[in-house]
């Protein structure tokens, strides 16, 4: 049990000082509210004006958030595959390849259909 002591205390500080950030700024902060302070804001879009008024985002967004996830993955694919690349021997290197030419193939599809272009 001592040696989880410091993880407990580290634990109770941070708790004490997200609780009591919160406290203190409810208490001394301002408190006049309007209509605008009330609305929603996301990254300086109006909530009713980001697609024609319909409630849906556009197919770019997520077509970026797609390939954002793909490389992502890739990247986690990778870190472990160099730290472990002298254990791993030559199979390793030609898979590795392997899954990067598959990784980059679907990013020269998406960048000969217009998927990068913000138009």
């Amino acid at each position: 049990m001592g040696i989880y002591v410091p993880i407990l205390v580290l634990g109770a500080i941070a708790t004490a000082f997200a609780v009591g950030s919160v406290g203190i700024a409810l208490l001394i902060g301002p408190r006049r509210f309007n209509r605008a302070k009330l609305q929603a804001y996301e990254c300086g879009i109006e909530p009713a004006q980001h697609a024609l008024g319909t409630g849906r985002f556009p197919i770019k967004f997520y077509v970026t958030a797609m390939l954002f996830i793909v490389f992502d993955i890739e990247i986690v694919f990778l870190y472990p595959w160099a730290v472990a690349f002298d254990q791993l021997g030559i199979f390793a290197l030609v898979e590795m390849a392997l899954f990067m030419a598959v990784v980059f193939v679907a990013y020269g599809y998406v960048w000969r259909r217009g998927g990068l272009e913000w138009d």
